[in-house]
């Protein structure tokens, strides 16, 4: 009669183990969910937050290259004489004129509108949809520039009915403005590029309209915190087309989410685009979902396997709990062997913390070192060419990511098989690589920065080191043999050594087309300086430039190259004479030629001669 209570007295103890242990798993599976989804997000912004600049760039230097286009038509003097007195034969000979121009700088059309809104002069006079007679006084482009001088506006084609941005830049004459320069960008290869990263990327104007973006069809739709249509509609001046907002919601941990079931998540990265489009903001969505279920996924089956192994565990000890006393002999003898393998354990950390430690020392040491070198060799160039860099800095990227992928795919299969050192082998080869596409976004957020320092002391010979860095791979192929004439001490200039640098990358430039195919091609470079200033010159050993092209050498659109735009000097000179100094053609007999750049000495020559560095 007594057995009957004893087994079911013995089986409330199981029951609540058993309740326990579901306890203890499900809650350790719902903390490792919660922490994985946190480490997945956090990991989601850091991408989202490392293309934004990237995507940035290459918008900004798309825009910065395009616009130097109707600046320079402003100071052609057969653009001022059309405008200043029309005319259908010159109107044909300035169409050709900007047909080519377009062609070479990928632009959609160029064209010439008077001061009562009319073009004059258009790249596409030969097509059905030629703008040439059509009235753009309306446009904001137009009176914007004539007001200002400048104007930049996104805008839908009222004629070819596809958008595009539109730069525009006044022209001036004696007596006063004289009409409008304008150039029409459609910004298709930029989208595409932004399509192949595999982000959703769009930016805003300041009423909150989607302008370009990836995503084609949300183009000239409202952002959700902005319900302002008829603001937003006549900012662009569309017609009555409605404006309906974009899909976007705000989802948990910072996320948001694009609609859809279930719904798509994205991590957003946003800022501005800055000088290049004021009042325009760019967000980057990276994709969520794919992310965070994937460590989900992992976080919660190697929880539920470490829960699982804790409650075998402590279901054994318990089941154990009533043989304590009959083995506390072998309990105490297995104490002390598990002191003593702990103490070995305690030394072997010991020792390999000593070891990491001293690898954590080397290993900054060589980052150190590798940030000193990146510093001297990464110099950029101006926003004009910003695109060129984020084009470099993706194809840098995709090689480590390719080979992240594959020691990914490496480190499962060698898990399958049983493999866990040659997993983690690989494991560390992907903290590599992604250590790599770190280093890589660092040095393109530092040279966004420093571009837009001011003027300070630099080195005169930093910046040609700079300079020749930057082009080493063409002189290596080239053979073309460099000359060097220093000074004992580099002379010290005012200006910004970014700028400078893209001087010397021009003239170096040209000097290496001129010697091209030459067997004894050499650049001499020379840095003479007196109380007045510093000169350098640039001299080679090419076939030298004809008087009469000379004398029109630093004029918009005059080159001897077959391809080019001919503004390459005309920049570089224009920089040198905003830096207090000039770019000039030496006169000299027999072949090759000579530029001379002038530049003040630094007014204090103890300053950091580090220019724009910082």
């Amino acid at each position: 009669m007594r057995q009957g209570p004893a087994r079911g007295g013995a089986r409330w103890p199981a029951a609540i183990g058993l309740l326990v242990a579901a306890l203890v798993i499900a809650g350790a599976m719902l903390a490792a969910d919660r922490y994985s989804t946190a480490r997945a997000v956090a990991d989601l912004d850091q991408r989202a937050a490392s293309a934004l600049p990237l995507a940035a760039a290459a918008l900004a230097g798309e825009i910065g290259k395009q616009r130097v286009l109707p600046a320079a038509l402003a100071r052609d003097a057969d653009v001022a004489a059309l405008l200043a007195r029309p005319d259908a034969e010159s109107a044909r000979r300035m169409g050709a004129k900007l047909r080519a121009l377009a062609g070479e700088a990928g632009a959609s059309v160029l064209y010439l509108i008077g001061t009562g809104g009319v073009t004059v002069a258009a790249s596409n006079d030969d097509a059905p949809d030629s703008f040439v007679g059509s009235n753009y006084g309306f446009r904001t482009y137009f009176s914007a520039a004539m007001r200002d001088g400048t104007a930049l506006q996104y805008a839908l084609g009222t004629v070819s009915r596809r958008p595009g941005l539109y730069l525009s830049h006044r022209v001036d004459g004696p007596a006063g403005p004289l009409g409008v320069a304008v150039v029409k960008v459609e910004l298709d290869a930029v989208e595409a590029g932004w399509r192949q990263s595999g982000y959703t990327v769009y930016t805003s104007d300041p009423h909150g309209l989607v302008l370009a973006t990836s995503r084609p069809d949300w183009r000239f739709a409202l952002l959700p915190s902005h319900t302002d249509e008829a603001a937003a509609r006549d900012a662009l001046q569309l017609d009555d087309t409605p404006l309906t907002p974009i899909p976007l919601a705000a989802a948990r941990h910072g996320l948001v989410s694009g609609g859809g079931d279930p719904p798509a998540l994205f991590a957003p990265a946003s800022g501005t685009l800055g000088p290049e489009a004021p009042g325009w903001g760019i967000t980057v969505l990276v994709p969520a979902n794919t992310a965070i279920a994937s460590a989900s996924r992992t976080a919660v089956v190697a929880a539920f396997a470490i829960a699982l192994g804790l409650v075998v565990v402590v279901a054994a000890i318990l089941r154990r709990g009533s043989a304590v006393r009959r083995r506390q002999i072998a309990l105490t003898e297995m104490n002390t062997e598990l002191e003593r393998r702990v103490e070995d354990r305690t030394a072997a950390l010991s020792e390999a913390n000593v070891a990491l430690a001293g690898e954590i020392e080397h290993r900054e040491a060589a980052e150190q070192r590798a940030r000193r070198l990146r510093d001297e060799l990464a110099q950029a160039n101006r926003l004009s060419i910003l695109g060129q860099i984020a084009a470099g800095v993706a194809h840098e990227i995709n090689q480590p990511v390719a080979a992240i992928r594959a020691y990914a795919d490496n480190a499962g299969q060698f898990l399958d098989a049983g493999r866990p050192e040659s997993a983690a082998q690989n494991m560390g080869a992907i903290g590599r690589m992604a250590d790599r596409i770190g280093e890589i976004t660092a040095t393109l957020r530092n040279f966004a920065r420093r571009a837009t320092s001011p003027p300070a002391a630099v080195a005169i010979e930093d910046a040609v080191d700079g300079a020749i860095a930057l082009l080493a791979g063409r002189i290596r192929d080239s053979g073309v043999v460099i000359e060097r004439v220093r000074e004992a001490e580099s002379p010290i200039v005012t200006a910004s050594r970014i700028r400078l640098e893209q001087i010397l990358v021009n003239l170096l430039q040209n000097a290496l087309d001129a010697v091209k195919g030459r067997s004894d091609a050499w650049i001499r470079i020379a840095v003479a300086s007196d109380a007045e200033g510093v000169r350098l010159r640039v001299a080679d050993n090419g076939p030298g430039i004809a008087s009469d092209v000379a004398e029109t050498l630093f004029m918009p659109f005059v080159t001897t190259k077959e391809t080019g735009l001919g503004l390459g000097l005309v920049i570089s000179s224009e920089i040198a004479r905003e830096l207090g100094g000039a770019l000039t053609l030496e006169r000299q007999d027999g072949g090759g030629a000579t530029f001379v750049l002038e530049l003040k000495r630094a007014i204090d020559p103890a300053s950091d001669a580090g220019g724009d560095r910082t």
